[in-house]
């Protein structure tokens, strides 16, 4: 887990109420926003092996993280862990793209979504669409700067509005992955906007865990 203080509401990957089976939390406590996000830091690859072989030691049987964005460090973490390990929903899109077709991805911050994240993730490419929640307020400021307290149904409202104009700018988009692990509580207001299936890091540890069976 990065080191936030926002409140995490069902379907956030950081509430327990969220997943049908017992899940462990280990802090990194230097891993906040910023050094995850907006000035990616390859330091916090050893912290985030030590925050996984703590949780293998509790009884982790799979491993994931609460941010999108750490797709970057992937091969480096499951290299140094004996459990499954998926760093980031964005790991879903080869699936996506064979199941459905083009997909399109809806991320916290699109202006610090590289190539270079897609690529670690697996993906031959940067997909057909990606859309941000830069411009929205309620979620950037929860979210992004944790000026303010979660106002979800402002959040939903917002994640919504992106949606519809992901879909307006790219209407090939087939299915919708959601990057970032606090979007998750608002799956269901993608899907009555789009039409699509939804992917993001609640299906991910669902799969994740499975595997690991």
């Amino acid at each position: 887990m990065l080191a936030t203080n926002f409140r995490r509401p069902v379907g956030d990957i950081g509430n327990p109420a969220t997943f049908p089976f017992p899940v462990l939390y280990e802090t990194v406590p230097t891993a906040s926003v910023r050094r995850v996000v907006m000035d990616p830091d390859p330091a916090l690859i050893g912290e985030f092996i030590a925050a996984g072989r703590l949780l293998e030691q509790r009884g982790a049987k799979a491993i994931s993280t609460s941010c999108g964005f750490l797709s970057l460090y992937q091969a480096e973490i499951q290299a140094q862990l004996s459990v499954p390990f998926a760093a980031s929903s964005l790991l879903q899109i080869p699936g996506a793209e064979r199941l459905h077709g083009q997909v399109g991805v809806i991320t916290a911050r699109a202006a610090s979504l590289t190539k270079r994240h897609f690529t670690a993730a697996g993906c031959s490419g940067m997909p057909v669409a990606v859309e941000g929640m830069d411009s929205s307020p309620a979620f950037t400021a929860a979210i992004i700067e944790g000026k303010v307290h979660l106002d979800e149904r402002a959040v939903e409202r917002e994640v919504a509005a992106v949606t519809e104009a992901m879909l307006r700018r790219r209407p090939e988009v087939r299915a919708v992955v959601l990057e970032c692990t606090n979007l998750p509580p608002y799956a269901a207001a993608v899907r009555d906007v789009s039409g699509l299936p939804v992917y993001d890091s609640t299906t991910l540890c669902l799969d994740l865990l499975n595997a690991s069976r």
